[in-house]
């Protein structure tokens, strides 16, 4: 079973205007509402490729209810965690002649409700995917990736990691079974300010080194590159089509790559497929229908651009 966590869930108000200028009355040609938080993202696409999961987290008021009604209305399982106090984060996301986003903060987590999703956690099983996804509320301890995997990494439970910086630096000596930096987030953990092909593989490496079963680093339209567990390089390029949304496509190839992988036990289908719905919810208002990830499958290529990498002979 797969679970995904998101700390931090959120009501998405889509704006769509002709122009956007700045203290002046605005008015809408269009508006969308989406349920996300980059786990619930990942359950969204699960569920649109036939893969089963619960999403876990945390809600509050009346924000909160809506998300967790809507998240059962797309036949997610959910266990969240409910908040005595606040409501759950209304994210606002103007789509004009350029794109502005106003994220709201979200909810306080007292130690009691971490406690609470701790317990939760605590029935995870061998066998079982734990998908930790996106940046920690303020108000929770910054280190809770790492006491989450750490809890959990005597128990046969595979980690999916989707963070950057410390955060996801703290979860490698737990053995996350992927993590998916992009290639910029890859850059600041190295304290780099830009990076060749040859620099991704060569960090990647030094990741998986450093405990990362699967290192998968997205390049927007540069594709993506995976260093696998089987210690090859894999290579895909961007698939091509107009990029409408970029919220959620990081996590669809995340969703993508697992449900492959699950599937198939195969790391060039999983990759293809991680691609495909990454590249299928960029090309749409929102998280991507199946109908269009199978069609970008098609003509997805990937290929094997170094056999058995040795990090020490690399770099």
């Amino acid at each position: 079973m797969i679970y995904t966590v998101t700390l931090n869930p959120a009501v998405d108000y889509f704006v769509h205007t002709s122009d956007f200028t700045v203290g002046k009355v605005n008015r809408a040609i269009g508006e969308d509402i989406f349920f996300g938080g980059k786990g619930i993202n990942v359950s969204i696409m699960l569920r649109t490729l036939g893969v089963e999961s619960a999403a876990l987290g945390f809600v509050a008021g009346f924000t909160g209810a809506a998300i967790e009604e809507g998240v059962r209305g797309m036949g997610i399982n959910t266990d969240f965690v409910h908040l005595p106090c606040g409501f759950s984060r209304i994210n606002v996301k103007i789509k004009g002649n350029e794109e502005t986003e106003l994220n709201g903060r979200g909810p306080e987590i007292g130690e009691a409700a971490l406690d609470q999703l701790f317990e939760k956690l605590d029935r995870l099983a061998e066998g079982d995917l734990l998908v930790l996804a996106g940046s920690v509320p303020e108000l929770l301890p910054p280190d809770i990736y790492s006491r989450i995997t750490a809890r959990l990494s005597d128990r046969g439970v595979l980690f999916a990691v989707d963070a950057s910086g410390s955060l996801l630096r703290s979860v490698l000596p737990h053995k996350p079974f992927l993590i998916k930096p992009n290639h910029h987030e890859l850059a600041e953990l190295f304290g780099k300010k830009a990076l060749s092909e040859d620099d991704i593989i060569c960090l990647a490496g030094k990741l998986r080194d450093d405990g990362a079963q699967n290192v998968l680093v997205s390049r927007a339209g540069d594709g993506a590159i995976l260093l696998s567990g089987d210690g090859n390089v894999y290579k895909i390029d961007a698939v091509k089509g107009k990029v409408i949304n970029s919220v959620g496509a990081g996590d669809s190839m995340v969703a993508g790559f697992l449900a492959g992988w699950l599937k198939t036990g195969d790391y060039v289908r999983a990759l293809a497929l991680g691609a495909a719905a990454g590249s299928a919810t960029a090309f749409s208002s929102g998280i991507a229908e199946r109908e269009l990830v199978e069609s970008l499958s098609k003509s997805v290529n990937v290929r094997k651009i170094i056999d058995k990498f040795d990090f020490l002979k690399y770099n």
